[in-house]
């Protein structure tokens, strides 16, 4: 199945400290109805199925409704929500989406811990407002998927954030580790651990959620650190994906991501996952080398 990924503005509510477009908020509009409508037709007609709304905080945007109506119109199978979800204490709005034709849902929690998260998104009751939300999507039997950025602040947490999501009965939840851009970047020394720190901490929270049949993955983790842990490899899976941006488009974001956001060493060459895997995030080595990289020979 094809993917869309539609950014419809750049407000939030949240300013994450590892936030990747935090200057947009000031420089790029939103997009028009029509606009969001001519894309969603445009790649209907090319045969794409799954729709993602977000940029950054969608649900604080009036279009948001109209074109989740607009794509259930289509026949798009899949309509996903991706937000801090600083709305969804608010059952009476989850109902409205899934009554416009939302079906899949993608909220942002990051610790375990209510203070960590609410101190590194800045805003108050953040921690709160998402797990309330979450309860009351899976309330109304909605299917949720959750994304968590990897920090130096959280990464001890993530079992026990593994724990709190299985408690919640998400239905699939990653660890992304942060692309270093943006507003990460500026504060890369207080965010961004190193891949071997983390990492005994990650395979935790995977088997802990293998132990449970449920799903558990990893974004922007190389091969090279998920020896048998290669199953819970996101990329994997990921179909490629058009994304319409405020500057630009895409029609596939793998090949941009690999051409221009990921890097790879010369010893890459000789690792037998060479041509599946997609390598760190171009900043990582700039900040750590490439010591911790060790290719995979047999």
């Amino acid at each position: 199945m094809l993917f869309v990924d539609i950014k419809i503005w750049y407000q939030c509510n949240n300013y994450c400290f590892f936030c990747i477009q935090w200057e947009k908020r000031t420089t790029h509009k939103a997009k028009t109805l029509q606009e969001i409508k001519d894309i969603l037709f445009q790649e209907f007609s090319r045969w794409v199925r799954w729709v993602n709304f977000t940029g950054w905080e969608p649900t604080i945007f009036k279009t948001l409704i109209p074109a989740i109506e607009y794509a259930k119109s289509l026949w798009y199978k899949t309509i996903k929500i991706q937000s801090n979800w600083q709305t969804f204490w608010d059952l009476r709005y989850c109902v409205t989406l899934i009554k416009a034709g939302a079906n899949l849902f993608e909220p942002s929690i990051h610790w375990y811990k209510p203070e960590t998260h609410d101190y590194l998104v800045q805003t108050k009751w953040a921690w709160k407002k998402v797990v309330n939300w979450i309860n009351n999507l899976k309330k109304l039997w909605q299917i949720v998927f959750i994304n968590s950025v990897i920090t130096k602040q959280n990464y001890k947490e993530i079992p026990l954030l593994a724990e709190l999501l299985l408690k919640l009965n998400v239905d699939y939840f990653q660890f992304a580790f942060p692309h270093i851009w943006w507003s990460a970047k500026k504060y890369h020394e207080m965010i961004v651990p190193k891949k071997t720190e983390i990492m005994p901490y990650i395979y935790k929270a995977i088997s802990k959620a293998k132990s449970l049949n449920k799903v558990a993955r990893t974004e922007a983790i190389p091969f090279c650190f998920m020896k048998w842990y290669e199953y819970a490899i996101a990329e994997k899976y990921n179909p490629d994906t058009s994304i319409f941006d405020w500057e630009f488009s895409m029609s596939s974001y793998k090949n941009y991501k690999l051409n221009e956001w990921k890097a790879k060493h010369e010893k890459c060459e000789t690792c037998i996952k060479n041509r599946v895997c997609e390598w760190p995030w171009r900043e990582y080595p700039e900040l750590y080398w490439w010591e911790e990289f060790t290719p995979i020979l047999i």
